[in-house]
């Protein structure tokens, strides 16, 4: 679920949570919390956009305040895809003034949103239907896709392009962030994760290997139980930002299970999440400044 590539990858990275428990987790049929407004929330308008990839289109929602300029932003989603919560939380970042591109990283095998409702990844034909749709990415093709897609944020009018951009990632969406922030260095100023997985392996093409090559700020926010099967990944994450002289905050988050952020998440933690939220925020009002 989390590296990008490889069912085992998926397994590792949820080491201890059965298949049921992450359906759970996970399930399409979870309901979405409503998330709270923003203080002196910015009126926003959001519409459906495809995108002129390498790879061919892809489909995408982009939400930004109703005038002038502002920062843009580049979200991807966890495994289940672009779908209703993650319009929400593209609306309500919108709301806090960004222009706000969510994007469906599997439109190279089908259009988003992909799940119906009462469809969970603990359902073996769910896992079936998606796990194709994870194969057919690779971390060549997500560099790809992200220079197309930040590419297509700057040619927004409502984009500030004299301001710095921002990306974030849930849990498989973790190391995209990592791998936008070094192809578009000299673009993307902060990277947000969100219970990431596979940000730290011992692959050639291991997203902690790039850190050298990124300009940004971080926020990486752990799961507690991820943080449980991996001990030494935040070390590994903390030394090679130190010596990238790049800052970066780094918590395991308290009692969290992976997926927590989410609003239809069925282990959606509302107050870590507006913790984590919080601390997005605040990392994207100085580094996008």
């Amino acid at each position: 679920m989390c590296d990008e590539h490889t069912s085992q990858d998926n397994d590792r990275v949820l080491e201890g949570v059965s298949r049921r428990q992450f359906g759970a987790m996970t399930g399409a049929a979870g309901i979405a919390m409503m998330l709270p407004t923003p203080a002196d929330a910015l009126t926003v308008a959001g519409r459906d956009v495809v995108i002129d990839t390498p790879d061919g289109k892809a489909d995408a929602y982009f939400v930004a305040p109703g005038g002038g300029k502002h920062p843009g932003v580049l979200i991807w989603p966890d495994i289940m895809g672009l779908r209703p919560a993650f319009r929400q939380m593209a609306d309500r970042l919108a709301q806090s003034g960004y222009a706000v591109l969510a994007v469906n990283q599997f439109y190279r095998s089908t259009k988003a949103p992909f799940l119906a409702a009462g469809e969970s990844y603990d359902q073996p034909e769910v896992r079936a239907k998606i796990m194709p749709f994870v194969h057919a990415l690779s971390s060549e093709g997500t560099t790809r896709d992200a220079i197309a897609f930040t590419h297509f944020l700057d040619a927004q009018p409502q984009v500030d392009r004299t301001r710095g951009m921002g990306t974030t990632g849930y849990c498989m969406g973790g190391p995209m962030v990592f791998r936008t922030a070094a192809a578009v260095s000299d673009r993307i100023r902060a990277g947000a994760t969100f219970h990431g997985g596979g940000l730290v392996t011992d692959k050639p093409d291991s997203p902690a290997l790039l850190i050298p090559q990124m300009k940004a700020q971080y926020l990486i926010a752990i799961a507690a139980n991820d943080d449980a099967r991996a001990p030494t990944d935040k070390d590994v994450l903390k030394a090679d930002f130190a010596a990238a002289k790049l800052p970066a905050e780094i918590q395991v988050y308290a009692a969290t299970m992976h997926g927590w952020c989410p609003p239809d998440s069925r282990v959606y933690d509302s107050v870590q999440a507006e913790k984590a939220w919080e601390r997005m925020l605040a990392l994207f009002g100085k580094a996008l400044a």
